[in-house]
């Protein structure tokens, strides 16, 4: 496993504005790097196909657990078990397989999936970043209307949400509270999936608290969570035999179910008898979706897991398996309730005939914790998402494979993740509270992404009209309808993920927006060498020995905190190597390519852009650091030599200039700096910068990425006026 601290040291709104999107959607060229699918091949294809049982589906697939006892029916009738049942047939086949399956894996940003992935494929396209488009470089190989073939061929929409502050920051929060569900959803999938299969083991033994089933609910799910340090992979080949055997028992169970007690349980897909069911019991009926909505719950994780796999494994795991087994699952339990129609409070047990009582148990319970496995995995990959694209404070990324971008796992992430779960299990045991919360983080995220779909098939993907109305009308109604049943259920513990979601949501809209303003500040007040030759040439300004790595943020110039430094310290290393760390969508940068040195054109003053992939091992110890950048800096200077003919003894001055500032020691210089709210600014600058700063001043430091000693580290102070 190689680890690197993302977002360390650039600004990557900048970084991500370089990509070029391929005319056929299949890859992406960035200066010259081409990113290639996760695997080729048929065997390839069934491979990861296979894998993603043990991780994508785990959620959805042990719903069956939970969706009849989180559905308040009284004295419901065969007709209403077969609407129940016609429901669930037709959320499963327009959300699961028409909506995830059918469009929105073709919606992925670089391969990577989730609302947040639909948001960065929107700014890709559009300029609706939050602050004005001068943030972006100049430099940049293409620029936006590039891409878009110039302003005249953008839709209206996309000129509306250009030219409308307020709606641009509505979609980016949008776009984060949907990020943010997921989250949520990742700490309520572990919980209520271990919970209910745990619940289990008091049918037979009736004696068994309820306290016990959980204390050992929560010791189950911090052992996942330990495991997640080995990798999705290694993971996912442990469970998913697990999780096939699941999806193949519980559909054998339901064909049984379905001969013993009700053959003809699949008349109930005729729509007519979904109106039927609401007209007999009409609020009833509506509150009942607060427990059927959560019979696609997990189906999210198809989209936000994709950058752990690829598009056509999960497609084919879902449609040929996953697909068929809820259908008939649900089919055998609505059979056996049919027959016994009190039974749907006792949960799922109560549908698994005595004799394979156990056996179903225990795959149920290791089934229960892949399902939780499906959720943690797409948090990992949102918060990845969130930090490369400087969305979120800085944390720890782990890369678990050489092989995949989307394969990671933060450990600060997932032990938030463990306390929460663990808590939500002990302070809010019932299952019904839980069922409830659950309901509305599925509800609001299928929501948010059918809003953020809708966006990206009418601005990039120019659909025509007529399929964007009936896409929207069909989902948006459906969709629409389980949130307003599921927001009844907010005093009965909907209120949990909210409570998560707009927390989580806040921290990430401040720390986007604070970094935005600052690198905003940098390129207007950035510093070009002219400028930087007259602060030199100031009376009382001294060149000092030594060897300085100055780090910017910005390529295009250098930072303002040079002045500052120049005109506050009188002084300037003799050699100063401005640095820039650089993240690129590729697993590894050729180490010929890793360090781009070039001279700015003043006596040794040199720009530095260190480029890092994905899977590159950048926590170089601090003399590894400095060894390797002097090394490409002594090359740089004798291909000059040979490229643009000059004087040998120029030459060899000027590299005996840099071995003795290195002797001489060596200092790594990095801006501490805060805003300055001044009375001129709005409420809300004044609310989002302080709150900026809090973050700023509690996050990961960017230097220990590079392994640089503390004794070598200068923090320069410096205010930026807001």
């Amino acid at each position: 496993m190689e680890e690197v601290e993302l977002g360390a040291a650039t600004g990557s709104p900048a970084t991500m504005n370089e990509v070029v999107v391929d005319s056929t959607s299949t890859g992406f060229t960035q200066r010259g790097y081409q990113y290639q699918p996760k695997e080729s091949g048929r065997w390839g294809t069934l491979v990861l196909a296979y894998k993603t049982l043990g991780v994508v589906f785990g959620g959805l697939v042990t719903s069956p657990l939970y969706v009849y006892p989180s559905m308040p029916l009284n004295s419901p009738t065969e007709e209403d078990y077969l609407g129940v049942y016609s429901i669930m047939f037709w959320t499963l086949t327009l959300i699961g397989v028409v909506k995830y399956s059918g469009i929105a894996l073709k919606a992925d940003d670089h391969g990577e999936g989730g609302t947040f992935a639909l948001y960065s494929l929107l700014c890709r396209n559009i300029n609706i970043g939050i602050l004005s488009s001068k943030h972006v470089k100049s430099n940049a190989s293409f620029s936006i209307s590039a891409l878009q073939g110039g302003t005249e061929n953008k839709c209206r929409l996309g000129k509306f949400f250009e030219s409308s502050i307020v709606s641009r920051r509505l979609l980016l929060f949008i776009a984060m509270l949907g990020t943010c569900m997921l989250i949520g959803d990742g700490i309520l999938t572990p919980a209520i999936s271990v919970l209910s299969a745990m619940d289990g083991i008091r049918a037979p033994f009736p004696a068994v608290k309820k306290s016990l089933v959980e204390a050992l609910s929560a010791i189950v799910l911090v052992v996942l969570f330990l495991l997640q340090k080995f990798g999705t992979s290694r993971v996912s080949f442990l469970f998913s035999p697990i999780m096939g055997a699941w999806t193949l028992c519980t559909p054998l169970v339901g064909i049984y179910s379905i001969i013993r007690h009700y053959p003809s349980i699949f008349k109930a897909i005729s729509p007519h008898y979904i109106v039927n069911y609401f007209w007999r019991n009409g609020k009833n009926g509506w509150l009942s979706l607060g427990g059927t909505i959560l019979c696609i719950t997990g189906s999210e994780a198809m989209f936000a897991d994709l950058g752990h796999f690829n598009r056509t494994s999960i497609q084919l795991a879902f449609l040929f398996t996953i697909y068929p087994s809820l259908v008939l699952t649900y089919a055998g339990q609505t059979a056996y309730l049919i027959r016994n129609p009190n039974d749907h409070k006792d949960g799922f047990y109560k549908f698994i005939p005595g004799t394979i009582y156990w056996p179903i148990f225990v795959i149920a319970t290791l089934a229960a914790i892949v399902a939780s496995q499906s959720l943690i995995s797409a948090t990992f990959s949102v918060i990845k998402q969130s930090v490369v694209l400087d969305y979120f404070p800085r944390v720890k990324v782990v890369h678990t494979s050489s092989k995949k971008e989307g394969e990671v796992y933060s450990p600060e992430v997932n032990y938030i993740l463990m306390i929460l779960c663990v808590a939500v299990i002990l302070i809010f045991g019932d299952g019904q509270d839980i069922g409830n919360a659950f309901g509305v983080v599925v509800s609001l995220v299928m929501l948010i992404t059918t809003l953020l779909l809708t966006l990206v098939m009418i601005i990039i993907w120019r659909t025509p009209p007529l399929l964007v109305a009936l896409y929207f009308f069909v989902f948006f109604t459906m969709e629409g309808v389980y949130v307003s049943a599921v927001l009844t259920k907010i005093p009965e513990g909907g209120w949990i993920p909210f409570a998560i979601s707009f927390f989580l949501a806040f921290i990430m809209f401040g720390w986007f927006y604070g970094r935005q303003r600052k690198i905003d500040y940098e390129l207007t007040h950035k510093i070009d060498m002219e400028r930087l030759g007259l602060l030199l040439s100031t009376p009382g300004v001294q060149r000092v020995p030594g060897l300085c790595f100055f780090y910017t943020n910005i390529q295009d110039g250098l930072t303002p905190m040079l002045g500052h430094y120049v005109k506050n310290m009188k002084s300037l290393h003799k050699v100063t190597i401005f640095t820039t760390l650089r993240y690129l969508l590729v697993p590894k940068v050729a180490t010929h390519e890793r360090i781009v040195i070039n001279k700015l054109g003043l006596k040794g003053i040199y720009g530095c852009v260190i480029q890092y992939g994905y899977a590159d091992f950048l926590n170089l110890k601090g003399d590894d650091f400095v060894s390797e950048v002097t090394n490409s800096l002594r090359e740089h200077i004798q291909n000059c030599r040979i490229s643009l003919p000059s004087d040998p003894q120029e030459v060899h001055e000027e590299i005996s200039a840099f071995e003795e500032a290195k002797l001489a020691g060596v200092v790594h210089i990095r801006g501490k700096t805060r805003f300055y709210i001044g009375d001129n600014c709005s409420w809300f600058d004044r609310m989002m910068l302080a709150f900026y700063e809090v973050l700023h001043s509690n996050c990961r430091s960017a230097l220990p990425a590079l392994g640089v000693p503390p004794t070598q580290r200068i923090e320069v102070g410096m205010l930026y006026e807001a």
